[in-house]
């Protein structure tokens, strides 16, 4: 190997690598500006005599446009359109139904669903179609979004290592392979590796990813680690009690067949029972209650607003079973759907004069009325401390009421544009849903999927092509899309790729690589794998994994060769360790999850760090059972 000698451009490189590690521990401003700030450097710098080579200014600005940026930008864009017809949260439900409402339960499946996912479609991806399901399960779990989050994304990287299509570098590999065995004697030619030739290795690390957050979790992830219960209606009784002393929950009622409801009216039995019935389950559909005067129907569910005891004594009259949490409503009551809202009427609304039953409040507008707040007074079904029931569904509206009820937060947008209401509630979620797009959204997103899998398209392309798709039938608009791209990540790869690139121009890269490969000359087999999967690991923090993989390669082929060991397995090594990257957000997923769980670099050393080292000691065990 012709040695390489130490250069000026290899010293300000990796003083440049050095001042970018220092910004992005120290944080002393936010490291997507750091990241800009590097971008400028290389680029001023590249105008000093004997620095030419650090950047080519003509193209200092193309990592806007690379096919990993590029691709980021699309799967948000798709991503977000799944999310807007309602998909994501069936998927949320879903998890917190099989899988609990504290940590230790939800983590394994979000975190093993997301790596499995990982394992055909670029790591990124997989993370960014996850992202919003992550943030729901939070929302209704109370389980901080910070402790879901990393081990989601760290799974994610992990899972691409379980297919030779699950990451850019093993989809490289036998490429390179093809490309050394050129120059290798017939009986040392290299064999390709087939698709699943790695997925032991790649299962035992997304196993050992699990296993690590669930055991160190704790202690190694930032947020508070006390499980909370999956919101369920307590959010909503803990308002209503606050502020208007109704002191109410919403509970989940079985009305068995035979029952004696069976055929009464909704307003009398919520009349006479000082409670609320506001959803109804029957032959396998839920659906909010839209007029009163509509008969019980057995076998059946019952979503009731009102006081547990109140409750409990209704069900005793009339033989009805009390569900401990919510089942069949759990996805109607969820907080990102549905939730509690205050209404005012204006003083030139046409609702004065008319009560909620006249207007048919529930059918017209979505609306369930809990109660009427009218100067000091509550108006209300439920019994409060002050006050009586009353039945509110009689009382005429007057200017200045201020209407309390549940609705869904897509019918509350549409109520912010009438004029006979001022909606006073602010904090909900404002995108409406389009659950009548899903059609378009599922056939685009599986487009883009199988262009991936099953063409040699480029995957900027393929995944654009399901934005776009998904833009052109109005799954959401333009402007949605924009918003739901995250450009704080978007400038922090694309400002980071020119230093990588320098790092490989200058021939730094190499140099480092050919001084780590000299100290572990003469060595054992198996440090020397271990070297190798060390120097890979380090190159795929300050680089592309592409660029490392590229660059290391054919070093790692010529030691195994050199020391008698299998040039192969060597290549796959570097192969599998570029994914090693926990460290520091330099990866696209770490890029990605960071601004949305609010984590610091500090969070990445921390739980990174150990990561790994456990990667590492994995992954070359695997690879020796293996192989």
């Amino acid at each position: 190997m012709e040695p390489i000698s130490f250069t000026y451009e290899m010293g300000v490189v990796i003083a440049l690598l050095a001042f970018t590690v220092f910004l992005f521990v120290s944080e002393i401003i936010r490291i997507d500006l750091a990241a800009l700030l590097v971008l400028v450097l290389v680029g001023i710098l590249s105008y000093a005599p004997g620095l030419e080579r650090l950047a080519d200014v003509t193209h200092l600005f193309d990592g806007f446009a690379s096919n990993a940026v590029i691709s980021i930008i699309a799967v948000m864009i798709v991503g977000a359109g799944l999310d807007r017809t309602g998909i994501m949260n069936k998927v949320a439900a879903a998890i917190l139904k099989h899988g609990g409402t504290t940590e230790a339960r939800v983590l394994p499946i979000v975190s093993g669903t997301v790596g499995a996912i990982s394992s055909f479609l670029q790591n990124v991806g997989a993370a960014a179609l996850f992202l919003p399901v992550v943030s729901k399960i939070s929302v209704r779990s109370g389980i901080p979004i910070s402790r879901l989050l990393m081990p989601m994304g760290f799974c994610a990287i992990l899972g691409g290592t379980m297919t030779m299509v699950g990451s850019s570098p093993l989809i490289l590999l036998n490429d390179l392979i093809q490309t050394a065995n050129t120059s290798l004697p017939d009986d040392q030619k290299m064999e390709p590796f087939g698709l699943f030739s790695v997925t032991p290795i790649g299962a035992a690390l997304v196993i050992t990813g699990i296993l690590y957050f669930l055991l160190l979790g704790r202690w190694v992830l930032p947020g508070s680690a006390s499980p909370v219960e999956v919101a369920s209606g307590k959010g909503t009784a803990e308002y209503l009690e606050r502020v208007y002393g109704l002191h109410a929950s919403v509970f989940e009622v079985d009305v068995p067949e035979g029952s004696p409801l069976a055929g009464q009216i909704l307003a009398d039995i919520n009349n006479e029972n000082n409670l609320y019935i506001i959803s109804t389950f029957y032959r396998g559909k839920a659906s909010m209650i839209q007029i009163l005067t509509a008969e019980i129907a057995v076998p059946c569910r019952l979503a009731i607003i009102g006081e547990r005891a109140v409750v409990d004594r209704f069900a005793e009259r009339f033989g009805l079973i009390v569900r401990s949490d919510l089942d069949v409503f759990v996805e109607e009551f969820a907080q990102t759907n549905a939730g509690v809202a205050e209404l005012v009427i204006p003083p030139d609304s046409k609702l004065i004069g008319k009560s909620p039953r006249d207007l048919l409040l529930r059918k017209t507008y979505g609306l369930s009325l809990l109660a009427i707040h009218r100067g000091e007074d509550t108006l209300s079904h439920v019994k409060t401390d002050e006050h009586e029931p009353t039945q509110i569904g009689t009382v005429p509206f007057q200017a200045g009421d201020m209407l309390v009820a549940h609705t869904r937060w897509d019918n509350l947008m549409r109520l912010k544009r009438d004029r006979d209401f001022i909606v006073v509630t602010a904090d909900f979620p404002k995108d409406e849903l389009r659950p009548h797009k899903v059609g378009w959204a599922v056939f685009f997103f599986l487009l883009s999927l199988s262009l991936i899998l099953f063409t040699d398209v480029r995957l900027s392309l393929c995944l654009l092509t399901g934005a776009v798709g998904m833009l052109l039938t109005r799954v959401l608009s333009i402007d949605e899309a924009y918003r739901s791209v995250g450009w704080n990540t978007v400038f922090l790869l694309a400002s980071l790729i020119p230093l990588g690139q320098a790092v490989q121009n200058t021939g730094t890269a190499e140099w480092i690589a050919q001084q780590i490969l000299a100290i572990l000359d003469g060595w054992p087999v198996w440090a020397l794998q271990a070297g190798v999967a060390i120097l890979a690991t380090a190159f795929s923090l300050v680089m592309s994994n592409v660029g490392a993989t590229v660059l290391l390669v054919p070093l790692a082929v010529s030691i195994a060769l050199a020391a008698g060991a299998n040039p192969a397995v060597f290549a796959l090594t570097v192969a599998i360790s570029t994914s090693n990257s926990f460290i520091i957000p330099t990866h696209q997923v770490n890029a990605l999850i960071m601004g949305p769980a609010g984590y610091k670099v500090m969070d990445f050393v921390k739980s990174g760090g150990i990561m790994t080292v456990l990667f590492l000691c994995v992954s070359l065990l695997m690879l020796n059972i293996v192989y």
